[in-house]
């Protein structure tokens, strides 16, 4: 398919959003990743969590989220509180992490007709296969999910994210185990959802086009 897929934003109505982090404190067991943590990501921002093995990339991107709370400290969203906006913010939010978020008993094109169909996506068909081929799904769109191997599965789960309308994405490692042309389109999709108003948070220790272009840069490490 030759489709150039653009995908629709809800970013571009949020050009006043933002996403702030107050005084966060995390613990794990007795160790603490990180304390007196501070800052703010606008619309039309991408932000790269950066930080050894360790430091904490992972358990942010969930506070953040509202996955995870924090041992002291808050995050808003628009001024308010993520967890007093509970359903509200979190279907403003779109997380790529370990887990995949899929089902097993559904084809490909199952899994994104219904996902997209739950977010309240307005998403044609030709998006649906659009986002399976960009990921390196094509030719095997109509398995279940159970018969696909972890990277497939991974896949799967990154022709979701292609598809969504959500202004904020949270993404964990997102270009892990993907061919060169699945990358490209990744990047691709990332960069037109922040230029029209969106906001990516990533943590990445590949060497991608993406992450060497103007972007802010949060570091864990000091």
């Amino acid at each position: 398919m030759n489709t150039e897929y653009k995908g629709t934003d809800a970013g571009a109505d949020q050009q006043s959003a933002i996403l702030e982090a107050k005084n966060l404190e995390v613990q794990r067991g007795d160790r603490r990743l990180f304390t007196g943590l501070s800052f703010s990501v606008c619309s039309g921002t991408l932000l790269h969590v950066e930080g050894r093995n360790g430091s904490g990339k992972t358990t942010l991107l969930r506070v953040l989220c509202g996955l995870m709370l924090p041992q002291e400290g808050s995050v808003l969203w628009n001024g308010s509180s993520i967890h007093s906006l509970r359903e509200d913010f979190a279907s403003q939010v779109s997380y790529f992490g370990y887990l995949n978020g899929i089902k097993d008993d559904l084809t490909g094109l199952e899994n994104l007709k219904i996902s997209a169909e739950l977010d309240g996506w307005r998403v044609s068909e030709e998006h649906l296969w659009h986002a399976l081929d960009s990921a390196g799904l094509d030719g095997i769109e109509d398995l279940p999910v159970k018969v696909l191997s972890q990277g497939q599965k991974k896949r799967m789960a990154l022709a979701r994210l292609m598809l969504s309308q959500s202004p904020v994405w949270v993404l964990d490692e997102p270009f892990t185990a993907l061919d060169v042309k699945a990358v490209e389109s990744l990047e691709a999709r990332i960069a037109t959802h922040v230029a029209a108003g969106g906001i990516a948070i990533i943590t990445t220790h590949q060497e991608v086009a993406l992450t060497s272009g103007t972007l802010e840069r949060l570091s864990l490490d000091r």
